[in-house]
């Protein structure tokens, strides 16, 4: 199973879970697709999207469900990043977990594996 992550607050993923899907943040909408990072990408990615950003959970989603509506399409650095166009359905969602700031504000990872 190939892993994606995306990085939201907590509540906007409860509402996902009781909505059935999740939409997005107002950065994915304005983007017209839901941004998503590989394990190698997703530590930068928040620190430069989402740093200081309390209360926020990484989700690991497997790709491989998304179908067509995923597309791997280059951004920063020409790096091929996973978008996903269309709402992201909770049953593909492998895990939540919290990311919580440290002590100097930067984000504290927990494992990525599933």
């Amino acid at each position: 199973m190939s892993l994606i992550f995306h990085v939201c607050p907590r509540e906007a993923w409860t509402a996902a879970e009781t909505d059935g899907r999740y939409r997005g943040s107002a950065d994915d909408e304005r983007d017209g697709f839901i941004h998503f990072s590989i394990g190698d990408q997703v530590m930068d990615s928040v620190a430069k999207h989402r740093a200081g950003q309390d209360g926020l959970v990484i989700l690991g989603v497997a790709a491989d469900v998304l179908g067509q509506a995923l597309k791997w399409e280059p951004s920063r650095g020409g790096q091929l990043f996973p978008h996903l166009y269309g709402t992201l359905p909770v049953e593909a969602v492998v895990f939540v977990r919290d990311l919580p700031l440290g002590a100097d504000g930067r984000h504290l990872f927990p494992s990525l594996d599933p």
